[in-house]
C-alpha cells in the first residue's frame, strides 16, 4: 500500500481519537501498534499471493513436498488483533455514501446499487 494512503489512515485514526478526547502515550502506542500490524498484514498478503495457499519445498531428504502456507493462519490472527485495537480505540469506520434513492444509478461506475 502506498505510503500516502498509510499516512492518511494513521491521520484519520488520530483525528478520531482527538475528537473523542483520547489523548496520551497509551493511545499513541495503540495507534503505532495498529500501523505496525497493518504492515505485517500487507507482507502476509504478499506472501500468500507469491506462494499461493499451498507451496512446494524440498525436505531434508531431498524430496519435494507440498505444505500449507502458514501466512494464511497468521493473516487471520493479525487481522483479529487489528480489529480488537480499533474496537478498543472506539474508531468508527467511514461508510461510503449511498445514492439518495435506490433507483438512482451509482455515479462512479454507471450501475445501480443493489441494496438487497
Amino acid at each position: 500500500m502506498p505510503k500516502q494512503s498509510k499516512k492518511l489512515i494513521e491521520q484519520d485514526i488520530k483525528r478520531q481519537l482527538k475528537d473523542q478526547q483520547k489523548i496520551g502515550k497509551y493511545y499513541d502506542d495503540l495507534v503505532n501498534e495498529y500501523m505496525y500490524l497493518r504492515d505485517v498484514r500487507e507482507k502476509l498478503k504478499k506472501d500468500i499471493k507469491d506462494k499461493n495457499v499451498r507451496y512446494k519445498f524440498v525436505n531434508g531428504n531431498g524430496k519435494e513436498q507440498e505444505k500449507p502456507n502458514e501466512s494464511i493462519a497468521n493473516l487471520i490472527k493479525v487481522e483479529q488483533i487489528m480489529l480488537k485495537i480499533i474496537n478498543d480505540l472506539g474508531i468508527i469506520q467511514p461508510l461510503a455514501p449511498l445514492p439518495s434513492s435506490p433507483e438512482e444509478p451509482d455515479k462512479e461506475n454507471g450501475e445501480e446499487r443493489d441494496l438487497l
